[in-house]
């Protein structure tokens, strides 16, 4: 019972343990999560060295908890959260420094972690507001400002003359710009729900790209054999012709007589078939010869006709 309750506890505890475990459990604090998500990359220097098992609000903070297995991280070690595939895909990427060891149970403080900036949650805030924008009443309030300035100087009344000409396009293409910044909005909200799919469908890309480049010597080595053959080939079709030439001729005359003797080989070949059918029957019983001769004795020997053959 003690063996097997040791079992199921190391079972449990199989991440933490050595050698068998995902590595050393390590944690950074961050203002927010940018995205992040648990089972993401850890990096140092592009080379994965583990992977992040949580991500959890602690606080005012974003604590993220991450293995490292194979690689050594300073007391000095900062983090940060960066872009891994133009769709938003992200990565934990450390910066391994200082003199002596990182303390797994100190998480790298918030002074020694950044987050990125990501573009397409502020497309998406940006479709939003827009959307809430009366252009109508803009388009209102600009021209109300453009015919307060009117006796202003030239600067400043050509400044608000250009506002209200904006603000009279934003308002007659409101229904198009709104259309715009919706399917915007659609083709990022597409873009990161099938983050997976493309960012496997690049890498499988790059291994397809790889492997043509791999073996582009052994296709160019082919393509270099196959115009070798062809050259010989060529060499002994033209080093032979002068052979081959006399036999073709014999052959077309030999064709030639053969067709002319087509009846007739017919008709030998028809008038032999009955000598081949007695020989057979006279072989067909064994290794000797079995036939029937008439004429060899007299009459008078035994009943026999006037040919000399037995009668039945």
């Amino acid at each position: 019972m003690t063996v097997l309750v040791l079992g199921v506890l190391a079972a449990l505890q199989a991440p933490n343990l050595p050698i068998i475990g995902d590595g050393t459990a390590y944690a950074a604090e961050f203002s927010e999560a940018a995205g992040l998500e648990t089972g993401n990359d850890v990096r140092i220097a592009g080379v994965k060295v583990g992977r992040v098992s949580q991500v959890a609000l602690d606080g005012a903070s974003v604590r993220v908890s991450f293995r490292v297995s194979g690689a050594w991280l300073g007391d000095r070690t900062s983090a940060s959260i960066r872009i891994k595939t133009v769709l938003g895909q992200k990565y934990l990427a450390l910066d391994p420094v200082g003199a002596g060891s990182l303390d797994p149970d100190t998480p790298i403080p918030r002074d020694r972690t950044t987050v990125p900036y990501d573009v397409l949650p502020a497309f998406r805030q940006l479709a939003t507001t827009v959307d809430a924008i009366d252009t109508t009443q803009l388009s209102q309030s600009f021209r109300a400002l453009s015919d307060t300035f009117a006796h202003t100087p030239a600067d400043v009344r050509g400044t608000l003359t250009g506002l209200s000409r904006l603000s009279d396009s934003l308002s007659t293409r409101d229904a198009k710009l709104a259309h715009l910044l919706t399917q915007a909005r659609t083709i990022s909200g597409t873009l990161a729900d099938r983050d997976a799919q493309l960012s496997r469908l690049l890498t499988d890309g790059n291994q397809l790209l790889a492997e043509v480049q791999k073996r582009e010597s052994a296709i160019q080595s082919l393509l270099a054999g196959a115009r070798r053959l062809g050259t010989e080939v060529s060499g002994l079709v033209a080093d032979n012709d002068r052979e081959l030439g006399p036999v073709l001729a014999q052959l077309d005359r030999l064709t030639a007589l053969l067709e002319r003797n087509r009846a007739s080989l017919a008709e030998g070949i028809r008038k032999l078939a009955p000598l081949v059918r007695f020989a057979a029957n006279l072989t067909g019983n064994g290794r000797w010869i079995d036939g029937y001769l008439c004429g060899l004795i007299l009459p008078a020997i035994g009943p026999v006709n006037e040919d000399g053959c037995f009668t039945p």
